[in-house]
């Protein structure tokens, strides 16, 4: 393998990883705040991509008008299945939410299969994404460096927001212990619904720019990206914000460079991220990143 052709892979897995982390943040955004796992957070994704579609379809208005409505709406989709799916289950048995979970994922695949559609669309992608850059003797789509700059400067913005702002202290106060935030005033649902509006926002830009990248969409288009942000997540220490940007680094460059050095293992590219999951959990199950929790009784 040429030098070149090394770079080419290694800007085509940092471009995948990144999308993978926009993703991974909402799974361990939530599971930081609640310890329930989103399982709808791949079908939130799927739906960001039908709202900006039809935008731009249908309705014809310009794409970066619809792309900022569209992950408006999708922050208002993930509110709505906080509030039926998850809040009047909290203090329910976890297996409980885990099932409720299950539940939303399956509602909103099928909800998309009966109101868009079971067929695939192509998704629009605008000149500006589509214009390819030269550097030396790689040829690299534009969209190919967006994606990176997108996702490390709402890395920077959400750690701001974590960190330095009352909504984030909040947040922080309530994934430590909800009677205790709840005691010292903190609005505990008001910021658990905060927090599902920043994460599905978070997998509503990774989903674009996953149709932008990928140009087809369809109901289940989110179920493996799904899965495997999770495990992006898993690797990267869940809960951990940062930590699930480095778990989709790893995760989308592992699986390119696994397919350009192995090419007769393409077939099992899906494979390597469950194979990766099993290795993290057998040798640090919290992750890279992650620390030890407590169940609290």
């Amino acid at each position: 393998m040429t030098l070149d052709v090394f770079l080419q892979h290694i800007t085509n897995g940092i471009s995948l990883g990144s999308l993978y982390a926009l993703i991974a943040i909402g799974y361990t955004m939530v599971y930081g705040i609640l310890r329930l796992i989103n399982f709808a957070h791949g079908d939130i994704f799927m739906m960001a991509t039908y709202f900006a579609f039809y935008g731009v379809v249908i309705f014809s208005l310009p794409w970066y008008f619809v792309f900022v409505f569209a992950i408006i709406l999708t922050g208002i989709l993930g509110i709505i299945v906080e509030k039926t799916a998850y809040k009047t289950l909290r203090d329910a048995p976890k297996i409980s939410i885990l099932i409720s979970a299950i539940g939303a994922s399956y509602l909103l695949e099928n909800l998309a299969v009966v109101i868009f559609g079971g067929r695939p669309k192509a998704f629009p992608t605008p000149d500006l994404f589509n214009k390819v850059v030269q550097v030396g003797n790689i040829s690299v789509q534009r969209l190919t460096f967006i994606i990176p700059v997108v996702t490390v400067a709402l890395l920077f913005m959400l750690l701001y927001l974590i960190n330095k702002t009352k909504s984030g202290m909040a947040m922080r106060a309530v994934s430590k212990d909800h009677e205790t935030a709840r005691l010292m005033g903190v609005d505990v649902d008001k910021t658990i619904s905060f927090t599902f509006f920043i994460g599905s926002m978070l997998a509503a830009v990774g989903g674009i720019m996953w149709a932008l990248k990928f140009p087809q969409i369809q109901p289940l288009m989110g179920v493996i990206p799904g899965l495997k942000c999770f495990i992006a997540a898993v690797i990267g220490g869940i809960g951990n914000v940062t930590g699930a940007v480095v778990g989709g680094f790893i995760l989308g460059i592992g699986e390119i460079m696994l397919v350009a050095l192995l090419p007769s293992l393409t077939g099992y590219r899906d494979a390597f991220a469950f194979i990766l999951l099993i290795v993290i959990l057998i040798f640090k199950p919290t992750g890279i990143m992650g620390e030890k929790i407590s169940e609290k009784v």
